[in-house]
């Protein structure tokens, strides 16, 4: 199988024979690319495989996993092809490399986060956890996509209190939602703009640590 996708791969230094490992996919925002998301993460590249996934839509400098009619707004055909794509390329790199299927997290901002949550809405329980950073959940989905229980997922969300692009009232709507759909959800608002501030990355890697049980110090 040929990826639909562009992508980088670190797998942990000390690779052990036959060891399966716990794997991060990234999913980056609209006009950015794979490799901006790595130093969110790179900390943990001990001992979780890193997969930076770019989107496959030039944009500028950047890339983008779907376009828009309008902010907050996916062409819709668009966005179910880079769903179903996504799904298909998380498959594709279970197999190519020693991932441990029962702990695959998703980590995504932005556009990313609403692939993220929509990924973990359609996939389930083949996902362990998923980390959405300033995102949403569109309507459509929620009212037309084929859902799958999240009861066993693992959810850890953010918002940024002065959002400029999605702004805070999305952030409670979609922690509103997913508490619904889970109890195994994080939420925290952090006092920032659209981006990831440095208290967000440390919480979200503990959280990785301790959702892995892995070695927390």
């Amino acid at each position: 199988m040929n990826p639909k996708y562009q992508y980088d791969v670190h797998l942990p230094v000390n690779l052990e024979q036959g060891k399966r490992y716990p794997v991060i996919f990234t999913f980056h925002g609209k006009g950015s690319n794979e490799r901006n998301m790595l130093g969110l993460v790179a900390p943990l590249a001990e001992d979780f495989i890193i997969i930076g996934v770019r989107g496959n839509l030039p944009l500028g400098t950047g890339y983008q996993y779907y376009d828009l009619k309008s902010l907050g707004n996916p062409i819709r055909e668009m966005f179910d092809q880079a769903v179903a794509d996504l799904e298909d390329f998380i498959q594709y790199a279970t197999e190519e490399y020693p991932v441990d299927p029962g702990k695959r997290y998703l980590l995504g901002f932005s556009q990313g986060a609403i692939l993220s949550m929509t990924l973990a809405l359609t996939m389930g329980d083949q996902l362990k956890g998923i980390v959405a950073l300033n995102g949403y959940i569109p309507e459509f989905v929620k009212a037309e996509y084929r859902l799958r229980s999240i009861k066993e997922v693992s959810v850890f969300g953010s918002h940024g209190e002065y959002d400029s692009v999605f702004p805070v009232r999305i952030g409670h709507e979609t922690a509103a939602y997913l508490q619904e759909q889970t109890e195994r959800l994080t939420f925290k608002l952090y006092p920032t703009d659209h981006g990831v501030s440095e208290q967000n990355q440390l919480d979200f890697l503990n959280w990785f640590k301790q959702d892995a049980e892995l070695n927390t110090k």
